[in-house]
Order: C-alpha cells, then structure tokens, then sequence
C-alpha cells in the first residue's frame, strides 16, 4: 500500500499524520513516480498553518510539490520518459508520499551526477530565484542584494546572479558567512549597521534588491541603497509591496505571476539540472527524514535548520 503526508487541520506540525492511499493508474498526459526523497519547503508550512491563505479545508489536503525518484508507468501521449526513469518533479503537489501521479510537464530527467535528495531540492527554490532575478534583469552590469543569502532560494539566487556575472552581496548570520562565500557573494551581518555594511561591502552602490527574508529591516534596507524601486522586489511580503513602491512575486502577492514569469519557473528546473551536473551549482542538503517524521521535518524548518531538510519514503 502506497503512503501519503496529509492533514485535515490548520495547525503546528502536529496536524500531519501518514495515511494510505489508493495511486491510480496514469491517465493521458501524466507519469506514475515512486518517491525516493521530497523536499520540504517553507510554503509547506505556511499552508498547513494557516500563515498563508488557501482555500477551504473540506477534506485530508496533501503536502508538497518538489521530489525526484523513479518513472513507474506513463500514460497516453507521453514522450521521452519510461519505467525505470530516474527523475525530479516540481511544481506538482502531494510529493509527501510513496508513490505519486502528476502531470509529464512537471517532470524532468535526472543526471546520474544528481542524487534524489539534490533533485527534490530544487523546484521551489530555483524557480523562485531564477523567475525573480530573469524578472529584475540581473545581469554583468548589476551588484545584487541578496536578504536571507544562506536560505535554499538566497543560495540559488547567489549562484545565478553570479553566472549571469553580476557582484553579489548577500545577508545571513556570521555562523553562515563561510557558505555565502563559497557560493561566490560577499556576506554582511543583518541586524544593527546593516545599511553601513551593505555600503562597506559594495562601495560602488547596490543596484537591485532581492528580499527572500521578508522582514522589515531587509525592506528598509533595500529602499534605502537601491535607488530605483522597479528593481527592489520581495517573496515574502507580498502583500505589503505595493505600499513600498517595490516588486513582489508570489509571497502573498494579489498578482499572480505572467506567462513569461510562470514558464521561466519551470526553465530553471532543467537549467539548473544542466548546471548540477556540470559541477556548477551546488545544492546545501540538510537533514533527511524518514516520510513517517514529516511532523519533525516541519519543526526543523520552523527552526531554521541549514540546508534542504528532505522526506525519505
């Protein structure tokens, strides 16, 4: 019998408990996937607290849109993938579980050089970093501010914009300072002196914004060093963005993302799994959990453990 993550209740980790599940046959367009990791994302959380509104919870809702395992049927129309394929899903939903059926466009072959754990880290955070910065046209001729630059989506936001050959220089605590490097940026501390820091470290001024922290002093910040607002833009307060005269994308934004936004996430799966396997990106795993300790995963995340914290079936 396959197993899913569900809950029927908003609430703290508490509320997600395993349940079996019935795994239909594929139908027209889709691929059946035996889990071999998910990964679990801050939405996740948000959603099963209530943090982030969705909609009315009438029955058990499932967990999860990012994982990777193995292709174990394939349904009408399908093409370019068969049984025994190894492979990373995005964008999709229910990925807390065993088994899972999703649509073929949500699925992307893996490179041998790329382990399940690595694949199930990326949907959600290369697409947000890569749609975000393709958004505000970062390029070689940009210094990017990066808020929260040690979080899975500030990490590949880091490695991209440093592709694309933009200067980048991102926030996080000290006892994080070492991996911001690695990745190329050059770290600042957040908290008293952060406009100081950020001026000390780009002497030559900041010319766009990224805040995947979301909190008032990343905003602040921002509008302070970045002259033109059109290129300050955040993930997590969305709602709030229209009042600072700055860009959101997704975060609780009323504007949903456009069809160029919309297929740019779903780019930056392939791109970044290209980049994997050429040994030019690199992704930070944390702790990796049996499916059975979702709830503990949650608490993890909640508190800022380093590294994608991954579910093992």
């Amino acid at each position: 019998m396959a197993h899913a993550i569900v809950y029927s209740e908003l609430g703290g980790p508490e509320v997600l408990t395993l349940t079996d599940i019935e795994v239909p046959a594929p139908g027209e367009g889709k691929v059946a996937v035996r889990v071999e990791a998910a990964g679990v994302n801050p939405i996740d959380g948000k959603l099963r607290s209530g943090l982030r509104a969705s909609g009315p919870l009438t029955a058990p809702r499932r967990v999860g849109s990012d994982g990777a395992g193995v292709v174990t049927a394939v349904g009408e129309g399908v093409d370019g993938f068969r049984p025994g394929d190894e492979v990373v899903v995005f964008g999709a939903s229910g990925l807390y579980a065993s088994d899972v059926v999703v649509k073929a466009s949500s699925v992307q072959p893996r490179p041998p050089q790329v382990s399940a754990a690595a694949g199930a880290a990326l949907g959600v955070p290369v697409g947000t970093a890569y749609q975000s910065l393709r958004s505000l046209g970062v390029g070689a001729n940009d210094t990017l501010l990066v808020h929260a630059g040690s979080g899975a989506v500030g990490q590949a936001a880091i490695q991209f914009a440093v592709l694309w050959g933009a200067t980048v220089v991102a926030t996080a605590s000290p006892a994080r300072f070492d991996r911001i490097r690695e990745l190329g940026a050059v770290p600042v501390a957040y908290g008293e002196g952060l406009v100081d820091h950020v001026r000390e470290a780009a002497p030559d001024g900041i010319t766009v914004a990224y805040d995947a922290a979301g909190t008032d002093e990343a905003i602040e910040a921002s509008l302070e060093v970045v002259a033109d607002r059109a290129r300050i833009a955040t993930i997590v307060r969305g709602a709030d963005a229209a009042g600072f005269g700055i860009r959101a994308f997704s975060g609780g934004s009323p504007d949903p993302l456009s069809p160029q936004q919309l297929a740019w996430r779903a780019e930056a799966v392939p791109v970044t799994l290209a980049l994997l396997a050429a040994g030019t990106f690199s992704v930070e795993l944390g702790p990796a959990l049996p499916l059975t300790d979702a709830a503990e995963a949650h608490r993890l995340l909640a508190a800022g453990t380093p590294g994608k914290i991954t579910l093992v079936p």
